[in-house]
Formats: C-alpha cells, structure tokens, sequence
C-alpha cells in the first residue's frame, strides 16, 4: 500500500501572479506565510486577476527577506518592503468581500501599472484585516487573505493524471495553481475527503473548486492556449453547470509543512 504524502508545495504571493515552488513553509493563522497577501487593484477598487489579464502569470515574485521582488518582461526589477508598516487606504473586494486594504509603495504602482499596461495599484493585505471564510462551506471559520474564498488549494497528483489520460495533451500542474499536491492517492480520492492531516497541520476540506478560463491560461508563456483543460473537464468533472477540479482547505493549526510530509485521511 502507498503512503499518501505531500509531493508540492506552491505560494503565489501576487494573487494571480506566478508561484513559488518551495520544499519547505510555515503555515499562519492565514495560510501559506505570504501567500495571496498582494493583488493587483484597479483605481476604482476592482480586483484584477488572470481571468481578465493573463499577462498576471509573467509576473515573478521571488521573497528575499525583507523584501519583496517581482519581475516582468522588459522591465527592471521591483524590490519593495516585504512586510508594510502601511500605506494608503484603499477600498476594494474579492468576490463578495469588501475590504479595506492598502497601497504602501507608489513605485510599485507604477511598475506594476507598466507590466499589465493598465493603471493599478499593488494593494497589501494587512495581517491585523480580518477576512473570514465562508462559514456555509466551513462552520469552523477561519481567515484568507486575497485568495478567492479559502487559504488551500489541494489537487492530487493522480487528479491530473487521470485528466491528463483523458486530453489531447498533457497539461502541467501549474494550469490548476494549488498550494498543495499530494502523491500517492486514487485519482480523485480527494473528493471524499473530509478531515486531514498534512504533517503537523490539521485541516478540513470544505469546498470543490470551480474552474474557469485561467485553466487555459499557458503559465509560461501568459496567454491562452486554446479551450482545455475545460472541454474535457466538463465531459466528466461537470456538477450543477461547474466544471470542479481539486479541493478547497480551511486549516485549523499552524505549524511549518514540507515536501514528504504524510497526508492521513481522519
């Protein structure tokens, strides 16, 4: 019998951005440290990701303590402080959450403004915000950052096999964006799930994840490449007129998580 374990670990520190595949992060009260604590914010407040701008996954953050880096195409490097101390208040939301956030760098604007060629802001999420989760999904509660609704993403890697199997050709991981890839599960074992432990983490799986047109979105290359993985998906993965693929996460401990960690299903 194959021992599920943790095989990835991915953060994405620019909601939308490009991730950082790391072998080894804390978990906080939020998520992954740094994940999803920055997004790109139009002036009027509306929050912008691949869906409307593919240009977000060539955006490159790197983390060097204590500063933040992102890069782009034909433009120099970014640097900015990692942690604010504050900034500018600005109104915005995610979905159905408004917030109020801020806008600490003016240069960042700018750079970020030039590598989306439209006018932006680079919003923070401030660790003093409280955004709770969706209490429908996860009667526990909990707390997110910019992330779409919950602070994980899980996808097991045998999911993406047994799509793959199913495609004209195979697609990376990095289409679906999870924080969390575990190795060693039946293809879509993850629907069934319910508690688990990752390591030291305890977690809840609380919601399937409805995909949408960032799944056709080339990661590398920042522009869409044709109607998969969603033709496909909606042939077999289609539920009340959503394609689902992987799981959202709600944790309920912190601790730090590894690649190799084992994952038991409670």
């Amino acid at each position: 019998m194959t021992l599920m374990h943790l095989s990835g670990i991915t953060l994405y520190p620019l909601k939308s951005g490009a991730g950082i595949s790391v072998p080894r992060w804390e978990v906080e009260e939020l998520g992954l440290r740094y994940d999803r604590r920055w997004m790109a914010v139009t002036p009027r407040g509306e929050f912008l990701t691949q869906r409307e701008h593919p240009r977000l996954a060539l955006i490159r953050p790197e983390i060097r303590p204590p500063h933040l880096v992102l890069q782009a195409p034909d433009q120099a490097d970014l640097v900015t402080a990692l942690d604010p101390l504050g900034g500018r208040p600005i109104s915005t939301r995610v979905w159905d959450d408004p917030l109020v956030v801020v806008a600490p760098d003016h240069e960042a604007d700018a750079w970020l403004s030039e590598a989306l060629q439209q006018e932006c802001l680079l919003a923070h999420f401030p660790v003093t915000l409280v955004r709770e989760v969706d209490r429908d999904h996860a009667p526990r509660g909990g707390r997110t950052g910019f992330a779409d609704g919950f602070p994980f993403l899980l996808i097991g890697q045998d999911s993406l096999g047994e799509l793959n199997r199913r495609l004209p050709r195979p697609l990376p991981m990095n289409r679906f964006r999870p924080n969390l890839v575990v190795h060693g599960s039946s293809p879509f074992a993850e629907d069934g799930w319910r508690r688990i432990r990752i390591g030291p983490v305890p977690m809840e799986v609380v919601k399937p994840c409805a995909r949408c047109v960032m799944t056709t979105t080339d990661q590398v290359a920042g522009r869409r490449d044709g109607d998969e993985p969603l033709r496909t998906l909606a042939t077999f993965r289609r539920v009340n007129g959503q394609v689902m693929f992987g799981q959202n996460l709600v944790h309920y401990g912190t601790g730090v998580l590894k690649v190799g960690d084992p994952v038991h299903v409670e």
